[in-house]
């Protein structure tokens, strides 16, 4: 099956996200908006890792562990397409188990709505 999911790209969409709504918990920020020149059929999502989290296979090891989690999300909950969503990565996202962070991104994601 092919991934629904689209990488944000310009920065004039990383700046429009930041200013939009954000939740925050121990794994990880969410920022999410409707942006205007947006496909309904893709889900617009970027993952950030900073570079005090670890090395690039750290921060690689993270994002692709996220992007995972997403497209979990897409098949088991109902996300809304039609906001763009912005996930920055906190440290403590490589100490806890998989399960937890995936319950944790569920539960931000149906807040998200």
């Amino acid at each position: 099956m092919k991934s629904k999911i689209v990488s944000i790209s310009k920065d004039k969409d990383f700046i429009d996200l930041i200013k939009g709504r954000r939740l925050t918990n121990k794994y990880f920020t969410f920022f999410f908006k409707k942006l205007s020149n947006k496909s309904n059929s893709n889900l617009n999502i970027s993952f950030v890792t900073k570079k005090k989290l670890g090395n690039a296979v750290k921060r690689n090891k993270i994002k692709r562990r996220l992007k995972n989690m997403t497209n979990e999300a897409i098949k088991e909950i109902n996300i809304n397409f039609n906001n763009s969503y912005l996930i920055i990565a906190k440290d403590s996202i490589l100490k806890n188990e998989y399960k937890d962070i995936k319950k944790n991104l569920f539960v931000t994601f149906k807040k998200a709505k």
